[in-house]
């Protein structure tokens, strides 16, 4: 019986400095070879997804559930309303936050997340591995990527999600409070530690984009397996068949899993592929 595979990509498909292991491109492609159908299934924005140098696929959920898309066709896509984006723009000014709009056609950034931004993604960097050198290349890059935008031009009705650096967690519990109805998640760290938060549209998480994409295919969910290493990926983990947490990731995520893999650098998802009979 063929299976539909939902990847998370950082820390998962991909390394945290955004490198595909051979062993990874190679599992994917005979799984697919033999039938399989894979889909990435993660937090990034198709503009972020389409700068990496990733294997084929079947297709792609993005914005943590925002976005989603088969062979080409967009199948759905939820944007954030604008009136909502209004709102927590100006919640995150009021309190001088660094934060930046995700879209498909990009990332859009104000001023503060140009000068704190850097130093963020070094901690990000060396909380998953990387030496210092490695983590200030990456955090350029990321940061080099962003469109800095000023005034009106945040006001667009194309955002999957908001995210702004977490200068204490109680940034994050205020966004809760402030903003109930919103989607919301924490990332960043060595494990679970959180850098940053987004705010999301209504609703809308990797579960629900994973049933919107089965109803499309006429699939069942007994048919599904889910990889991931993080806390935003426990949604993924209620709706899949099956799941697998990799070996770096947090433990939560490793408490929820049917199977525990090696590290993505360890050829952590060719071990499970294998272990799986998918190839």
């Amino acid at each position: 019986m063929s299976k539909i595979v939902f990847l998370d990509v950082d820390g998962t498909l991909i390394d945290y400095e955004t490198k595909l292991p051979a062993s990874a491109r190679q599992a994917v492609d005979i799984a697919r070879a033999n039938g399989h159908q894979v889909y990435i299934c993660t937090g990034c924005s198709k503009d972020e997804i389409l700068q990496r140098n990733l294997c084929d696929l079947d297709g792609m959920i993005l914005g943590n559930g925002t976005y989603v898309e088969d062979h080409d066709q967009v199948i759905m896509h939820r944007a954030m309303p604008l009136e909502e984006v209004k709102k927590v723009v100006q919640w995150c000014r009021d309190r001088n936050l660094a934060f930046y709009l995700e879209t498909n056609s990009g990332v859009y950034c104000n001023d503060q997340m140009i000068q704190d931004g850097p130093d963020v993604m070094v901690k990000y960097g060396q909380g998953k591995g990387a030496d210092l050198s490695q983590a200030k290349e990456k955090a350029n890059e990321f940061i080099g990527s962003f469109t800095l935008i000023h005034g009106d031009e945040f006001y667009r009705e194309d955002v999957n999600k908001i995210d702004f650096i977490i200068r204490d967690y109680q940034d994050h519990l205020d966004a809760i409070k402030d903003f109930p109805h919103l989607a919301h998640n924490t990332w960043g760290g060595k494990g679970e530690l959180a850098l940053f938060s987004d705010l999301g549209p209504t609703g809308i998480n990797k579960k629900y984009a994973i049933e919107v994409l089965l109803d499309y295919l006429h699939a069942d969910k007994k048919d599904t397996i889910s990889f991931g290493d993080a806390k935003v990926d426990l949604s993924m983990f209620e709706c899949c068949a099956y799941n697998v947490a990799m070996g770096n990731g947090g433990p939560e995520i490793k408490a929820a899993a049917d199977y525990v893999t090696s590290d993505v650098n360890d050829d952590g998802l060719y071990h499970a592929f294998k272990y799986l009979k998918l190839i």
